[in-house]
């Protein structure tokens, strides 16, 4: 029988999530069943979607449970099968437990090529995060050369591939990162033509004007907040604000009121629309091949912070919400 060591919801946050959201925990598993496999955990995912699963609020995938352990998209070696798709070796993708080792019932695991790539990569550059940047930039952006595209959170896991996409297709790209080091990075490494410091700019509409003088083409928003409000008011006649998400917000216990003159998006003919990577699954293989081109060829970088250790975790994924992590979060379990 195997022996387990999970991470569980302990209480539902009320404002920050703080450790005393977790527990650990030790337990054995079941035997498995007909069509069952056992994963061993090698690396998990932490990603900002996971904080609104904290809750109970309405949102586009159900919350965690309390006392169940949290789940994540992972790179994990299938250790037994019952499974006639799998066999004990393989090395599969796809949402687990956080913890050493998850029984599953196959559903929605890929198996990979261990040797195609380091395996943080199919979490980050070529995993959801990647495919979120390329489906958002590119199938809904379409930044066209010499327009001008803003991506907030410029470094993080989305942001760092949705930019360089952008530069990719002649546009001028200009970001925000938490800190001077990142923002650096965006220019130096990624490609951005400018990118200014969000804790350290009081007044967002000044950096903008500053760096977008002529206004902005098309917006990836990360961040929310105030951040988006003074893109939104700084939308160019035929704009397109791609909303993929607003860490900014996902911890506040009330919601944000929008931007000033709504009436904009009329007058100007803006284009905003929200979307969920998992609701465009066929299109992933192109993404890949796609971006795993690009990637081998020198093309486009990345960055990723791994954290050692599962136990390490929960204080890595209040980092996250906290804008400590620099590029692709993954746990090395």
């Amino acid at each position: 029988m195997t022996q387990t060591t999970q991470i569980v919801l302990a209480k539902r946050p009320q404002g920050a999530v703080t450790d005393d959201c977790f527990r650990i925990e030790r337990q054995a598993l079941p035997a498995l069943g007909d069509n069952q496999v056992l994963v061993r955990s090698l690396y998990l995912s932490l990603d900002p979607y996971m904080r609104p699963r904290m809750t109970e609020l309405r949102s586009y995938t159900p919350p965690f449970e309390l006392d169940r352990p949290l789940t994540g998209g992972s790179v994990g070696e299938i250790v037994e099968s019952r499974n006639p798709k799998f066999a004990a070796g393989d090395v599969v993708v796809g949402m687990l437990d956080w913890a050493t080792h998850t029984v599953h019932d196959g559903r929605g695991l890929r198996k990979i090529d261990r040797d195609a790539a380091p395996l943080p990569a199919h979490l980050g550059i070529l995993g959801m995060p990647g495919y979120t940047a390329y489906h958002g930039m590119l199938r809904m952006g379409q930044p066209q050369s010499g327009e001008t595209v803003f991506v907030s959170a410029a470094t993080g896991a989305v942001g760092q591939l949705a930019g360089q996409l952008a530069k990719l297709k002649g546009a001028r790209v200009v970001g925000c990162a938490g800190d001077d080091a990142k923002c650096a990075y965006a220019t130096r490494e990624l490609g951005y033509d400018a990118c200014f410091n969000h804790r350290s700019e009081t007044d967002y509409g000044a950096a903008l004007d500053k760096l977008c003088p002529g206004g902005i083409d098309v917006d990836f928003e990360n961040v929310g907040g105030a951040i988006f409000h003074a893109v939104f008011a700084r939308m160019k006649d035929f704009g397109r604000m791609v909303m993929c998400g607003a860490i900014s917000e996902y911890q506040d216990s009330t919601p944000q009121p929008g931007p000033e003159k709504m009436f904009g998006i009329v007058q100007r003919r803006l284009r905003i629309e929200g979307f969920i990577i998992s609701d465009h699954t066929a299109g992933m293989g192109e993404f890949v091949t796609e971006v795993g081109a690009l990637l081998k060829a020198g093309k486009i970088r990345n960055r990723e912070t791994v954290v050692d250790g599962l136990e390490q975790a929960p204080r890595a994924f209040i980092g996250l919400l906290q804008g400590t992590n620099f590029g692709k979060l993954v746990v090395k379990v």
